[in-house]
Parts: structure tokens; C-alpha cells; sequence
């Protein structure tokens, strides 16, 4: 009599990516509580790697010179935005964006350069003007990033489990086979519920942070679309190795950029609505 085959364990890799995710704070959290220059160098070598990932997935022929020149223009932002000189940080993008397509037309599809490198520059200059260079749990940068941060692990987490667990159509099958409509609902429902409980301990209103959260977590869900779509028409499962259970850095660092983004525009309207203690 033949024995069937054990099903694969819903939360097989639960354990891996956890550990990693640990991994990851510990190295964080110093630098995030010091901001300033100590925080952008750390967010300067995490953006490093991912320029790294996304120039050898999307230009594998073309050597070592765009590494290059994407590097330069992402140093250069984030001394400008260190500094807090953001016109000068945006205008660094947009001329090595340039610089990078002007060489890359020589080899044809310039078009990947042309996203790549506001796609990975842009966020990462927003999240070292975001934290500022106060030094401290109750500043406003660091309380802003902490709240970013925390609703979009609460929405990876709460689609983790719900898609997992309710199954369902899926979200967008052609680009992400696993998302589920189940697990978006209910990662937006558990960044909602983080959202108000940060409210609450830094004495941000609970209605606003929730209102503030929807739209992050909408961002988030995107940012990991787009990827999704940029991986499949590069023909590319993941964007490295570099995070066991995650795949590059990348892909783990997706849906907290695309929010970034969209967060700082939201604190550009309710920022001096901000609590300080």
C-alpha cells in the first residue's frame, strides 16, 4: 500500500524568515536611534547592495562601469541628503539617471536603467531626510520612520498569515501567484490595528493614524507588484540570495520603499500635526 506524501508545512519558512528579520534589526536599531550620518551610511551600504542587485539583473552584459556610475550618483544623494540638502540630493538622481542611460544606449534596453536608478535612489534619499539627524526615540524622524516601518511589516505579516489561512482568489496571479485577496484584506486590517496602537503610544490620534496607514499599505502592496513585474520580464525568480527565506535584499525591501515614498507626502501635509515629545 502506498503512503502518501507528507503535505508541505503551511508556515515552512516561517522559522528562516523570522530569524533573518531578527538578524536584520539588531543591525538597524543603533544607527536608527543615532540618525544622522551613522544612520545614512547604513542606508547608503543596504542601498549599495540592492544598486548591486538590480544592475546584474537587469544589465548582466554590461560590466562594471553602470555599477559604477549608479554607486556615484547614489553617494552623492545621500551626502546631499545628509546634509538636508534635498533640491541638490534629487538633482544628483536625475544627472547620474543621465549618465547611466547616455551609457547604456549603447547596448540597447536603457529603459531598465532609466527606472532603475530613481527606483532605488529616490526612497533611499526620503528615508535618511525622514529620520533627520536627531538623536532619540521621541524625535519626529524617528517616530515617522518607526510608524512607516511598523504598519508595513504589520500588513506583510497580516497577509502572510491571513493568505495562508483563508486562501481565496488571488490577488494578481500573472505577477504574484501567492497573494490573495484574503491576505491583502487582512494585512490591511492588521496594519490598521498596528497603525492605532503607535497612534496611541506616541499620542498621534488614533482615526489619523489609521487614515495615514490605508494608504501606505496600499503602497506596499504595489511596490511589491512592481517588482514582481520587473522580475518576470527580466526573467528572474528572485534578486539574490543575500536574506535567507527573503531572496535579495531587494525583494525584501520592495514594499517599505514604495511606502516611503508615498509616506512622505502624507507627512508633508500632517507633519506639523506630528507629535514631538
Amino acid at each position: 500500500m502506498a503512503v502518501d506524501a507528507k503535505p508541505a508545512p503551511k508556515f515552512k519558512e516561517l522559522g528562516v524568515r523570522l530569524v533573518t528579520a531578527l538578524a536584520f534589526f539588531a543591525l538597524c536599531i543603533l544607527p536608527f536611534y543615532f540618525g544622522g550620518w551613522i544612520w545614512a551610511v547604513l542606508v547608503g551600504l543596504l542601498s549599495a547592495r540592492m544598486m548591486y542587485e538590480w544592475v546584474r539583473m537587469s544589465d548582466p552584459e554590461g560590466g562594471w562601469l553602470p555599477l559604477v556610475i549608479a554607486l556615484a550618483g547614489l553617494a552623492i544623494a545621500l551626502i546631499y541628503a545628509g546634509q538636508g540638502l534635498e533640491i541638490y540630493a534629487v538633482a544628483a538622481v536625475v544627472v547620474a539617471t543621465l549618465v547611466a542611460v547616455a551609457e547604456r544606449l549603447r547596448r540597447g534596453n536603457a529603459e531598465w536603467t532609466a527606472i532603475g536608478l530613481p527606483y532605488i535612489i529616490i526612497p533611499t534619499v526620503l528615508i535618511v531626510l525622514l529620520r533627520g539627524a536627531e538623536v532619540g526615540f521621541s524625535t519626529r524622524g524617528f517616530s515617522q520612520l518607526v510608524f512607516i516601518i511598523l504598519v508595513v511589516i504589520a500588513a506583510d505579516v497580516g497577509a502572510y498569515f491571513g493568505g495562508s489561512q483563508f486562501g481565496g482568489p488571488k490577488l494578481a496571479p500573472k505577477l504574484s501567484p501567492n497573494k490573495t485577496w484574503s491576505g491583502a484584506i487582512s494585512g490591511a486590517v492588521f496594519a490598521v490595528l498596528v497603525a492605532a496602537l503607535v497612534g496611541l503610544v506616541i499620542g498621534l490620534p488614533v482615526w489619523v493614524a489609521a487614515l495615514l496607514a490605508l494608504p501606505i499599505v496600499a503602497a506596499s502592496v504595489l511596490g511589491d507588484l512592481l517588482e514582481s513585474t520587473f522580475k518576470r520580464r527580466l526573467d528572474v525568480k528572485d534578486t539574490g540570495t543575500l536574506l535567507p527565506g527573503h531572496g535579495g535584499l531587494l525583494d525584501r525591501l520592495d514594499s517599505l520603499m514604495a511606502a516611503v515614498v508615498v509616506a512622505a507626502f502624507l507627512f508633508m501635509a500632517v507633519g506639523h500635526h506630528w507629535p514631538v515629545h
